[in-house]
């Protein structure tokens, strides 16, 4: 739940996509966001060790800083493997 997104949120979020996508490993981000302001963003790493190189990217260690201070009264963190994706468009 963002508390202070009018506050420099989405420029913070902005760099740290530019940033993440630097990084060994990086395969892709998602996010979506509802009126109310609750979101979600996944990121996706080739494998474990480079998604936890990004979490020890010192830029990124003081985002989820200014996260807990500034701009989110709660949040979840999951990480997990995707083992299959598939998807459908019509053409």
């Amino acid at each position: 739940r963002p508390v202070g997104v009018e506050d420099g949120y989405g420029e913070v979020a902005t760099r740290m996509v530019t940033l993440a996508a630097t990084q060994p490993g990086f395969l892709g981000v998602d996010s979506a966001r509802d009126a109310e302001g609750f979101g979600l963003t996944v990121s996706y790493w080739v494998d474990e060790a480079s998604a936890l190189a990004w979490r020890r990217n010192l830029e990124h260690a003081e985002a989820r800083r200014q996260g807990r201070e500034r701009f989110y009264e709660a949040y979840t963190l999951r990480v997990a493997t995707v083992h299959r994706a598939s998807s459908f468009e019509r053409p």
